[in-house]
Parts: structure tokens; C-alpha cells; sequence
């Protein structure tokens, strides 16, 4: 049976194209092949995964570490230190909306339009990472120095994560297919946190970066007896970091040529109808305009800036507060390895009681462990205890915003059905918001670490610097998050919406698909004839 259907197909096609003659048939054929062609394979997923991994174990590791880095292994003062990391953070925030710009405006090629902006970035982005951990001989123009190359890093790996994070829409066209590409990317983005911390965590923590045991010594008994011992000691402190940023910047190329060749962009059939692009700040104030992305990025605002006020300040709170000098570094991989193993567990509970709810008991799950270490002495198995417990919520802070921000844009082009190339607009003005909060965020409790007395180098610190941290890594976090969830519940893309946009999206694609095999076949025939 099936044979005898294939020799008549094959002899029709031997006089006139199949869609002329089965014109009746077409819509099912086209339906059917753009339904297998919208199908991703678990390679396809993997290699689309992978690609995630280099924004986030460097952004672990800078994340993490830059602060400790700076104010104890590099000696910039705390002030310096804040304005670097306030600019440093604000720059990169500013840079998405305007690679968002560049994007939209970037000609399709023969790799597609968003991966030659991963190309071209990625060798130059790892030269200005490794250049950020190097200690320069000179002291006077230091913060300049660290300011510089952690503009030019962030300018770079945006011109690699926002093409990328755009990708998501240009995969596939099915729903299904997204969510389950972004469940494969945040299992290795967190995969890639457990590896940025782990390496820059165990090889800096084998150097111990020496420490001024009375913080009120003079200058005289510093550069006394000890002083030879201590250098040799920084030395090796420096050289470590060095070690971790080689290999870091090893681990960003690898994974940048896997994604260039193993996934390929795919365009929407409405879209290749498009003959004029529209213009970028149009549609900005479309985008911007649009009342499910405005809720959306204010609650994820929110709550994200918690998780990074919490990320930026940890290391200071373990090795001062909690006095774990030697074991934040594992506490770190706790945390990350309990969010890699529940991001499956998260992706199956946001499709069996949707996204809204995931958000709801993922964020608010962290609260109850966040007063714990507020109010606990420090004990070292507690504070496991409790890493591992917040490892379950970082994978639902992970994964919910970046699979909730497509469903927004699948809205937006059913409100805009003529409007094409805003995908990039989309990402790059969500990350501007939460890394320009995120900038403030540092900033603000750097300079709170200086005004309250933080030594640099010091075994210990004042009861107020220890308070601060305190606060900065529980109070202000659970604050936070309270208000990102009461925003939260003005989101209007529920389980039923996405539903009814899936299907009408569908309906739009096949309509498209349909009209374009239409005009192919009525030039063909009279070709023919």
C-alpha cells in the first residue's frame, strides 16, 4: 500500500510540481512538514543549551567573587571598588538596549542574523575577561584599569547573550518546543554556575590571600617582618585567579563553537513576507507599551535584584559574618548543584500547574530559609542545611523569567501581527532593567560596607560591617521579594491565555505558510506552461 502511494506520487511529479496537482491536499502537507520542521532534537537542545553556559560562569564568577577580589586581592579601596562596580554594571546595562538596536538592523546572512554577533564577540570577550583578574605593577591608575576592561567584558558578552537569548524564538515556532529548549538551557546555565563557581571558587581557595590580623596597625608594623611573607603570599593569591580565569575563558570558546554549529535560526513564515523593517525606537515604545511585559518585568525586577544583592555579598557574609573563610567556596556549590538537580523538577511542575504558580512557590520558598540565616548563630551544618534548601529556589529564579518572556512576545505578535524583529528588543531591554538594578544594588552596599567601617585585608571586621552584611543578604532580599510577588499578580498571561495564543498563533503560521505555497505554485505553472 504504501509503496504503490509513493510510485504515484512519483509519476505525477514526473510531469507537473505534487502542490499543483494535490492542491486540495496542500494545507495538511504544509501543516504536517512544518510541524516535523519545528521539531527539535535532543542534540539540537543540548547544543542550543551549551551556548548559555559562558554568560553564566563567568557572570558566577564575577558575580561572586569580583567584590572580595577587589577590595582584598587587588586592594582597590572600597569607594573605588563601588564606583567600579556600580559603572561597570550600569554600562552593561546600557549596552543591551543598544545591541538590541544593532541587531534589528543587522541583515540576514548565510548564518543567520543573531550568530555572527556570537562570532565575532566571543575572542574578544575572553582577552578583556582575563585581563579583569590580572593585578597591574601600578596603583595609580588601578580603578581605571578594572573599570575599562570590565566595561569592554560586559559590552562584549552582551553582544554574545542578547542575539542569544533572542534565539529562543528563532529555534522553532512551537510553544512546546521553546519551553523545552529552555528547560535544556537553564539545567546548563545552571550546570554553568556550579562550574564558574566550582573553578573559580577550589582553585582561588587552595591560595590563602593573606590578612592583617589587627586591622588598627600602623603602617610601620605592616611593612615590618611580615611584610615579605605577605606578598609572596598575595602573589599567589593573584596568580590563582589568573589560573581560573584561563580556564574559565577555555570553557567560554568551547562552548560558543558548539552553538555555532549545532543550532541554525529559523525565520517566521509571516515574517519573510515583511518587505520594510521597522524602525528600532517604534519599536521600543511598542515594546514598552506592551502591558504583559511591563508586569512581567516588574516583578521578575524585583525578585531578581533580591537573588543578586544576595550573590554579590555572599562571600563577604560567609568569610566575615559567618567566619566560613574557607568554606564559602563550597557553600556556593551546595547552592548551585541543589538548583541544577530541581531545575527537571521545576520544568515538570510549570506544565502540570503553570508558570504563575512556579513563581509563586518557587520565589516565596527562599523567605523562610533567608530568616533562618538571619536569625541562626553560626553553625556550619545549618548553613548547608540551609544552601542546599535555596538551591531549589535559585533554579526556579533561573528558569521562570527567560521561559516566561516568550509567551509575552507570542502575545505581542498577535496584538502586532505586522510588526517582526522586536524579539531582540524584548531581551535586551529585560536584562537593561535587572543588571541596571542590579549595578544600583552593588553600589549601594559597597559604599554601606565603607561607611560603616569595612578594613580591607582585615581577619575580621567591626560589628557593624558584620551587621550590614547581614542585613544585605537576608532582610533586604525577603523585602524584595515580597513586593516582586504582589507585583506579580498583575501578569495576565495565565495557563488558558497561552493556550488560546498558541492556537491562534498556529493559525497565523499556517495561513502564511499556505499563501507563500500559493504564489510559488501559480509561478510554477506558468513556468511550465
Amino acid at each position: 500500500m504504501a509503496k504503490g502511494e509513493g510510485a504515484e506520487s512519483g509519476s505525477a511529479a514526473g510531469l507537473l510540481p505534487t502542490g499543483i496537482l494535490q492542491a486540495g491536499e496542500r494545507p495538511v502537507q504544509v501543516k504536517k512538514e512544518s510541524k516535523k520542521k519545528n521539531q527539535l532534537s535532543i542534540c539540537n537542545k543540548l547544543c542550543y543549551a551549551v551556548g548559555g553556559a559562558p554568560y553564566q560562569v563567568t557572570g558566577c564568577a564575577l558575580g561572586f567573587f569580583l567584590q572580595i577580589y577587589l577590595l582584598d586581592v587587588a586592594q582597590v579601596d572600597p569607594f573605588s571598588a563601588s564606583i567600579i562596580l556600580f559603572v561597570g554594571r550600569a554600562w552593561d546595562a546600557i549596552t543591551d538596549p543598544l545591541v538590541g538596536f544593532c541587531i534589528s538592523k543587522s541583515p540576514w546572512t548565510r548564518l543567520g542574523r543573531l550568530m555572527p554577533w556570537i562570532i565575532f564577540s566571543t575572542p574578544l570577550a575572553i582577552i578583556a575577561y582575563f585581563l579583569i583578574w590580572f593585578v597591574p605593577d601600578f596603583q595609580q591608575g588601578q580603578t581605571l584599569w578594572y573599570l575599562l576592561f570590565y566595561c569592554l567584558f560586559e559590552t562584549l558578552v552582551t553582544c554574545f547573550h542578547v542575539p542569544y537569548s533572542a534565539l529562543t524564538m528563532f529555534i522553532s515556532t512551537e510553544q512546546s518546543e521553546r519551553d523545552s529548549a529552555t528547560a535544556y538551557r537553564m539545567t546548563v546555565e545552571v550546570l554553568g554556575t556550579v562550574l564558574g563557581t566550582a573553578i573559580q571558587g577550589q582553585i582561588v581557595g587552595q591560595a590563602h590571600t593573606p590578612c592583617v590580623q589587627d586591622a588598627n596597625a600602623s603602617t610601620v608594623a605592616l611593612e615590618g617582618a611580615n611584610r615579605t611573607q605577605s606578598a609572596t603570599s598575595l602573589r599567589e593569591t593573584q596568580n590563582a585567579y589568573l589560573l581560573a580565569a584561563g580556564v574559565i575563558a577555555s570553557i567560554y570558546v568551547i562552548c560558543a563553537v558548539i552553538l555555532t554549529l549545532g543550532v541554525r535560526e529559523q525565520r517566521e513564515p509571516y515574517e519573510t513576507q515583511q518587505a520594510k523593517p521597522m524602525p528600532f525606537f517604534r519599536g521600543i515604545r511598542l515594546v514598552m507599551s506592551h502591558g504583559p511585559y511591563i508586569k512581567l518585568i516588574a516583578g521578575f525586577l524585583f525578585t531578581s535584584l533580591a537573588f543578586m544583592l544576595v550573590e554579590g555579598n555572599f562571600a563577604l557574609f560567609c568569610t566575615y559574618t559567618l567566619g566560613f573563610r574557607n568554606e564559602f567556596q563550597n557553600l556556593l556549590l551546595a547552592i548551585m548543584f541543589s538548583a541544577t538537580v530541581t531545575i527537571p523538577i521545576w520544568q515538570w511542575f510549570l506544565t502540570r500547574f503553570g508558570k504563575k504558580m512556579a513563581v509563586y512557590i518557587g520565589i516565596s520558598s527562599a523567605v523562610p530559609f533567608l530568616i533562618l540565616v538571619a536569625l541562626m548563630e553560626s553553625n556550619l551544618i545549618v548553613t548547608y542545611v540551609v544552601a542546599v534548601a535555596a538551591g531549589i529556589s535559585v533554579a526556579a529564579a533561573f528558569l521562570l523569567p527567560w521561559s516566561m518572556l516568550p509567551d509575552v512576545i507570542d502575545d505581542f505578535h498577535l496584538k502586532q501581527p505586522h510588526i517582526h524583529g522586536t524579539e531582540p528588543i524584548f531581551f535586551s531591554f529585560y536584562v537593561f532593567f535587572t543588571k541596571f538594578a542590579s549595578g544600583v544594588s552593588l553600589g549601594i552596599s559597597t559604599l554601606s560596607l565603607d561607611f560603616t567601617g569595612y578594613q580591607t585585608r582585615g581577619c575580621s571586621q567591626p560589628a557593624p560591617v558584620k551587621f550590614t552584611l547581614k542585613m544585605l543578604v537576608t532582610m533586604a532580599p525577603i523585602v524584595l521579594i515580597l513586593i516582586g510577588l504582589l507585583l506579580f499578580k498583575l501578569y495576565p498571561i495565565d495557563e488558558e491565555k497561552r493556550r488560546q495564543n498558541k492556537k491562534a498563533l498556529q493559525a497565523l503560521r499556517e495561513e502564511a505558510s499556505s499563501s507563500g505555497c500559493s504564489d510559488t505554485d501559480s509561478t510554477e505553472l506558468a513556468r511550465i506552461l
